[in-house]
């Protein structure tokens, strides 16, 4: 199916962007925009320079100063090209050196900002200013891409000195600082923010030294540039923009494009609307042809995500994919002659009977903390978590409203108020998105902080019945006896010599030991298993051999058995829906939806009658084989390396009562019969799990 959603109204709230000066030479080192410092030091804690600099036109650049000073870093002067400031703006860096109706008329430095000389607009008189850092701010622009490609028209307002948004061409509206309202004060009443001015200011100096006054840096265009496009001819701002190529760069004219508008208004001596804008075209954000064409040999659009073992995958060989929220994991490790099958065949063997290693790193991976993480926890998983003890564990599954399967992990106690919390690697963001939508507005008043703990913990995961002897060749303070370290819990302790957090859970339905430890140590750590495994033959094992383990087990996975169309009833987990709540979310969806009539697809095994004979995975079940409404479909195949044939798990409509009955599978060419079964082959009881 495809589905094309139109809004029935459109709010565009894109913000706006600062731009800059311009003047001689305003492309040095040191010279940034004023947002950017205020950023780096209210984000990043990060400061610029240690006597920094503002030179302005408007309010924002004052809100930027107290900043500086709040931080305790050195203001040395705020230049304003205006000649009236309000009080409020004044007040708000009280103390600070402040220049009225100056301009910067020399920048000191070349490879770094030494300093500036600013000469009086009105007197001429100048002053000389030691600094290594400074802001500008030549005033904000909305940005009104997403408004112009919707087709709605612009209106130039000289008191903002800004293209805002006039007449739309659809049903949309624009809120905000993309409409020209700067500060908190003119978007939420009763703010006590300072009201935005500005005075216009294309071209702070029209002086000889003016050629290396630029208005886009990124492409070296100088203000000497547009005139130079004037007197060859090329009035019109679209020629102009083609003929220096200003606004041509990644930023597509963001930060620079308002400044050449106004030179060229300036320079042929008409109004800014009579200029015009260029025209705003889709993307906002460059995308690489790459991108556009569908292939992706290497990073494109977004950086693909590596572990620290990522390069010690390529070195051996392993045949890479892309795993879920942009993860580069391997898939499998082909040895020299091996085929697809035959590599992962060898690493199943290898878990099954003896150990096995894999990256779990890219798991998505939470802190909770606060009072109420234990209320919350039983609100978004259907079974009970807030009875669990520190240093227990326990899998869990989460429902939408809907009462459908978006999740399933594994939750961590590590104190009363402490819990990690494991998602899926693909469901990661989602599921961050999920909780923060629920406290946020379901649930404000809970104290529930969540941090994303993803890349902050690596974990290389043993599995195999040999597993619990690498870990003691490896060396651990931990006592890894069944009796003290059961199944289901985790301990921290030293392994290998390196601090970690061991949990003992499966994937694979193997003896399993997961060394968490900080990524700093994740390649050391890895190299130190291979070394004490070496005895005991074990293999590196990738995604494959992943999933062929956890189809023989009948382990769930997203996007295979969680379709986004199954309850817990479905797959046979009836027992993880807990009786002793009175409610968690989906709870009721699923009461309602169970007191009907649906007949549901539930979760079941299939073996083809042929043995030797591979079912694709997402083929059709339907009666008989015949070309009628489907019945169900084949989620997962694989060839089991323990019964030596192919074995599969599907959705079946009433499957839980048609154990041992023959099911049919619908190809292009031909009709496939499967004996329907439990859907778990290997270890039922969970017996070597528990080992």
């Amino acid at each position: 199916r495809n589905w094309r959603i139109r809004a029935g109204k459109v709010i565009i709230a894109t913000g706006a962007v600062e731009r800059g000066l311009v003047f001689s030479d305003n492309d040095r080192p040191g010279i940034m925009l004023a947002s950017s410092i205020q950023t780096y030091i209210n984000r990043y804690a990060v400061s610029p320079g240690s006597n920094i600099s503002l030179f302005t036109n408007n309010n924002s650049a004052y809100a930027v100063g107290a900043d500086l000073m709040a931080a305790g870093i050195n203001l040395e002067a705020i230049i304003d090209s205006r000649n009236y400031i309000p009080k409020e703006a004044e007040d708000m860096v009280s103390g600070a050196s402040i220049f009225k109706g100056y301009t910067i008329s020399q920048v000191i430095g070349r490879k770094s900002l030494k300093g500036i000389e600013i000469s009086n607009i009105d007197e001429g008189s100048t002053h000389r200013i030691v600094c290594d850092a400074l802001g500008q701010s030549g005033g904000w622009s909305p940005t009104v891409h997403l408004w112009s490609q919707s087709r709605g028209t612009l209106l130039y307002n000289k008191k903002l000195g800004a293209f805002l948004p006039a007449k739309p061409a659809q049903n949309c509206e624009v809120i905000g600082a993309a409409t020209g309202k700067f500060s908190l004060c003119d978007t939420i009443r009763g703010s006590n923010d300072l009201p935005y001015a500005i005075e216009q200011n294309w071209e702070t100096e029209r002086i000889k030294t003016k050629s290396t006054a630029f208005v886009d840096i990124q492409n070296d265009v100088t203000v000497a540039d547009l005139q130079l496009a004037l007197r060859e001819g090329y009035t019109h701002v679209e020629q102009v923009k083609r003929y220096t190529t200003a606004g041509m760069g990644i930023d597509q004219g963001k930060t620079g494009n308002i400044n050449i508008i106004g030179i060229l208004a300036s320079e042929k001596g008409i109004e800014m609307e009579e200029v015009g804008t260029t025209t705003f075209r889709a993307p906002y954000t460059p995308v690489s042809f790459g991108a556009i064409g569908g292939t992706r040999e290497d990073t494109v659009v977004f950086p693909y995500r590596h572990t620290p073992i990522t390069s010690w995958a390529l070195e051996k060989g392993a045949f890479m994919y892309e795993a879920g929220a942009r993860w580069r994991r391997p898939g499998y490790f082909p040895e020299q002659g091996e085929d697809f099958q035959e590599a992962v065949n060898r690493e199943c063997k290898a878990v099954r009977e003896r150990v096995g290693v894999y990256d779990g790193s890219p798991l998505g991976t939470f802190e909770l903390k606060g009072r109420d993480v234990p209320e919350f926890l039983d609100f978004i998983y259907t079974n009970m978590m807030s009875n669990l003890k520190p240093g227990q564990a326990r899998y869990g599954l989460m429902l939408s409203d809907d009462g459908l399967i978006i999740d399933d992990g594994v939750v961590l106690r590590l104190s009363e108020f402490s819990w990690i919390l494991s998602t899926a690697t693909g469901h990661a963001d989602a599921i961050n998105q999920h909780m923060e939508k629920l406290l946020q507005t379901e649930f404000p008043s809970w104290e529930v902080m969540i941090t994303v703990v993803t890349s902050q913990w690596n974990n290389a995961t043993l599995c195999g019945p040999k597993s619990r002897k690498v870990m003691k060749a490896l060396g651990t303070d931990i006592d890894l006896s069944n009796e003290n370290f059961p199944f289901m819990s985790f301990r921290e302790g030293i392994v290998a010599e390196l601090p970690a957090r061991v949990v003992r859970v499966s994937f694979t339905g193997e003896l399993s030991f997961e060394i968490n430890v900080a990524p700093r140590y994740m390649k050391m750590l890895w190299q130190k298993i291979l070394t004490a495994g070496t005895k005991f033959k074990i293999l590196p094992v990738g995604s494959e051999a992943s999933h062929v383990l956890r189809v023989e087990k009948g382990f769930l996975s997203l996007g295979h058995e969680i379709d986004g169309t199954t309850d817990p009833f479905d797959l046979g987990m009836g027992w993880i829906m807990s009786k002793r709540k009175s409610d968690f979310l989906g709870k009721r969806s699923i009461e309602i939806r169970r007191a009907g009539s649906e007949v549901r697809r539930e979760l079941v095994g299939i073996l083809p009658k042929d043995p030797k004979e591979q079912v694709p995975e997402g083929a059709p079940m339907t009666p008989q084989g015949k070309k009628q409404k489907t019945e169900g479909l084949v989620t997962a195949c694989v060839w089991s390396v323990v019964f030596e044939r192919w074995v599969g798990l599907a959705l079946l409509e009433k499957g839980h009562s048609r154990h041992g009955q023959t099911g049919h599978i619908r190809l292009k060419d031909k009709v496939i019969e499967v004996e329907i079964t439990p859907p778990i082959f290997h270890d039922p009881h969970g017996k070597l799990l528990r080992s």
